[in-house]
């Protein structure tokens, strides 16, 4: 049984050209225009995963709110929220209200089809018993690579996928620094510098939640970031 993709964006041509490239990757997909017909759908039936834009028609925060509605109703559901907006501001409300990841729509559409592949296969993961894998332990890491799971002193870390591959691309050579190019080759992602430093210090943030003395994660001024070797 193939998948089923909404995508909730209020620029028809944006919108048909998400769908077909969905599509195109055999993924049943339907477009919602605004809010409110997105949520009549979602009371039949939910989708196996949402990609919202932020402002929908004349609510600038619709889909701040549709995010809410659809965590409240499902604590696993995929959430990608895709925008033109990328401030600072806006990704942590949106990351704070429980989505997935948040990406620009600069985004190129084999990005977004791999985005969407990378967060089904994190939700199959994460429902599988664990399993032999590919493990990085470093200190209090620990980076289950197959269930794109990180821990630290043994309490998971809420990554979005495109924080867990920047601390992937960190860890896994501890001491050496990456460039922010770098760092967004690896989380596949297509952003200014200030997003990929929003990215890092959001980061810091998750993991000082958990251990306020927390201080792995380097910057390397004009160079980029390292983790501690």
């Amino acid at each position: 049984m193939s998948r089923t993709i909404a995508i909730v964006e209020d620029e028809p041509a944006i919108r048909a050209n998400y769908e077909e490239a969905l599509r195109r990757y055999g993924y049943e997909v339907a477009g919602f225009g605004e809010r409110q017909s997105a949520m009549q759908a979602f009371a039949l039936r939910l989708p196996d995963l949402v990609i919202i834009d932020v402002g929908l028609g004349d609510e600038p925060e619709g889909g701040f709110e549709l995010c809410r509605h659809l965590r409240a109703r499902s604590a696993s559901l995929p959430i990608l929220f895709l925008t033109a907006r990328d401030s600072d501001l806006d990704v942590i409300s949106g990351l704070r209200l429980g989505a997935d990841d948040y990406l620009s729509k600069t985004i190129s559409l084999p990005q977004l089809t791999a985005r969407v592949t990378a967060l089904f296969r994190r939700l199959d993961a994460l429902r599988q018993p664990a399993a032999k894998e590919q493990v990085l332990s470093l200190r209090g890491l620990r980076l289950e690579l197959e269930r794109l799971r990180i821990t630290w002193n043994g309490e998971e870390v809420p990554l979005t996928l495109t924080e867990f591959w920047m601390v992937h691309a960190l860890a896994r050579h501890p001491g050496h620094v990456r460039s922010r190019e770098q760092l967004m080759r690896e989380a596949e992602v297509e952003v200014d510098d200030a997003t990929v430093t929003s990215h890092i210090k959001r980061i810091r943030r998750k993991f000082e939640a958990i251990d306020a003395g927390f201080d792995e994660i380097d910057t390397v001024h004009g160079a980029g970031y390292r983790w501690r070797p």
